[in-house]
């Protein structure tokens, strides 16, 4: 069974990221260019910290393109630090420069600190809070790249925007279909990436806000794929349904504490009878969807007029598009101290602080872009593989074909 699989690997102040994807099919067009875009996405946002004016990351293909295109090997990337070389002896693999820098012995509350010095038998929380740093996710964001670019060949696209940060939100917002280039061009111009101008500036102003206070915030993004065929995903384990694997990839987004779909919570509020999406049909449009306009509501003569699903029913996408909602917490670095405990003397102390931003909602969003992507690539390789982009493409054709004659 074809699959699609990566890995990351890197400390906050070590050398660099570097990352490996399998799976995607040989004959991709793809240069660092369609990666380093995505990057500098991930950089901007009002809220982020110092960090952000170090790095201006850019990712090398060392492995998996030749000439331009995908070869079918696992792709391999290269991001560098450019702090690292402040950090060449501290974060050293050598046993020569063993304790040029003081020992971290204070955990932060709210991060891995405590719970990974526990768990690897650390006495220096740096070995935890160096790899546990969200500065891992720019090699996400690098591979997710690499998946949008298959995505878009199967004319899949995948946006994000911001609803909330800390107390305020959009108001009576909902996005419509035939608006969503729309409504992502206004994200994408505004600083912390919200489409409402109003709401931005009010968020923009609780920003400063909490940074002169030397707190911080979090918030609301809400990530949308279009251009979905039924059928990706299966009902038949849990492990095999597109929700569950996509609630999981945005879990795993450092600080992402709430995930849902669709309507999602607030369908536990209402009567079935309002959240259900009753199903149409009419003649499918000619010629094929595949190479004419994607109308509203589905693919071919089966449609909705309301999305409460999110896109996926039973585990399997159901031809409307995506919606996936992610809640991130306040970053738990804090200029404002929290009280912890030093894991040697046990005497209660100010927890350590590490450099870190204000707000960073907005760059989460660009985060779960690339983790919806990659989930939904590898549910697309897993039902229609392909060694090459010509293989897979006809298999998609024969597919939607099929749901055309349905």
């Amino acid at each position: 069974m074809n699959k699609l699989r990566f890995l990351t690997a890197g400390e906050s102040h070590g050398k660099g990221l570097s990352g490996i994807l399998e799976g995607i099919p040989a004959g991709l067009s793809l240069s660092s260019e369609d990666i380093d875009r995505e990057l500098k996405r991930r950089q901007a946002g009002y809220g982020r910290g110092g960090r952000m004016r170090i790095e201006s990351d850019r990712a090398e293909i060392i492995s998996g393109v030749r000439w331009g295109k995908t070869i079918g090997s696992p792709i391999s990337l290269l991001i560098e630090n450019k702090d690292w070389k402040n950090w060449e002896q501290g974060m050293s693999s050598e046993t020569e420069h063993e304790g040029s820098i003081d020992a971290v012995t204070r955990p932060r509350p709210g991060h891995a600190d405590l719970s990974g010095a526990l768990k690897y038998d650390h006495k220096d929380i740096r070995n935890i809070l160096e790899r546990s740093s969200a500065r891992e996710t720019a090699m996400r964001v690098a591979l997710g790249a690499i998946a949008k670019k298959f995505l878009s060949e199967f004319g899949i696209n995948i946006g994000s925007y911001v609803i909330r940060i800390g107390s305020v939100k959009i108001s009576n917002f909902k996005f419509q279909i035939s608006n969503l280039e729309g409504i992502f061009k206004k994200a994408e111009d505004s600083p912390v990436k919200c489409p409402d101008e109003e709401a931005s500036k009010k968020m923009m102003a609780l920003i400063d806000t909490a940074s002169k206070n030397g707190d911080t915030l979090g918030g609301i993004f809400e990530v949308v794929a279009t251009g979905i065929p039924a059928g990706l995903g299966s009902h038949i384990q849990w492990d095999k349904r597109l929700d569950g694997r996509l609630a999981q990839a945005l879990m795993g987004i450092q600080a992402i504490k709430g995930v849902e779909i669709g309507t999602g919570f607030e369908m536990s509020e209402r009567f079935g009878s309002e959240v259900m999406d009753e199903i149409f049909y009419s003649p499918p449009p000619s010629p094929s969807p595949l190479e004419g306009e994607r109308r509203e509501g589905g693919h071919f003569g089966f449609y909705r007029e309301t999305n409460h699903a999110g896109g996926i029913e039973g585990g399997m996408t159901n031809g409307m598009p995506i919606v996936i909602r992610a809640a991130m917490k306040p970053i738990p670095t804090l200029r404002k101290a929290l009280r912890s405990v030093d894991i040697i003397t046990k005497e209660p102390f100010e927890a350590a602080y590490e450099r870190s931003d204000t707000c960073a909602v907005p760059a989460a969003a660009v985060i779960g872009e690339a983790m919806t992507a990659l989930v939904i690539a590898d549910a697309l390789i897993e039902k229609f593989g392909g060694d090459s982009m010509k293989e897979t493409k006809r298999n998609v054709a024969g597919y939607l074909e099929h749901l055309k004659n349905f």
